[in-house]
């Protein structure tokens, strides 16, 4: 009896350590930078769990005057967001190459191809999975917004 009490005590300590919660078990630490906007709502600029860091959608915010940059091109709207995503990334001591996947909010998809070049520019070795859609508005009248997902070494 005492042995199989021990056996199940085994087993379910390994079934605790196994599971995807103690998997990720780094503690939720919210990130915040002033080299990136403040939010502009109740979110964090980004939140790390474990290796992974979750940013929030960044816009075209210009960080040291929390001007928006509504009337900019789609390149300059494009590299701010962008920008911002790696201010946000290195006060988790994290670069661009550590995202591995984006999703880019375009209000206009027939800009796509001018956010192309300047998102390409960003990302040298390995490009990170990407989803791209079109959305009839964004906060502050953007043009677009990028949200990131990057994991640690």
């Amino acid at each position: 009896m005492r042995h199989a009490i021990l056996n199940a005590l085994a087993a379910l300590t390994v079934m605790t350590l196994t599971t995807p919660a103690a998997a990720q078990d780094g503690g939720r630490k919210v990130i915040a930078t002033p080299a990136a906007p403040n939010a502009i709502g109740p979110y964090s600029q980004a939140v790390r769990v474990g290796n992974t860091v979750y940013v929030s959608g960044e816009i075209a915010i210009d960080p040291k005057t929390n001007q928006v940059m509504a009337n900019a091109t789609i390149e300059e709207q494009t590299r701010r967001a962008l920008e911002n995503i790696g201010a946000i990334l290195a006060a988790a001591g994290l670069t661009m190459e550590d995202v591995v996947s984006t999703t880019v909010y375009l209000t206009d998809i027939n800009e796509f191809d001018r956010m192309n070049q300047v998102y390409a520019s960003f990302f040298k070795a390995a490009v990170p999975a990407r989803a791209t859609v079109q959305v009839a508005r964004l906060a502050r009248d953007v043009k677009i917004e990028i949200s990131a997902i990057a994991v640690g070494r």
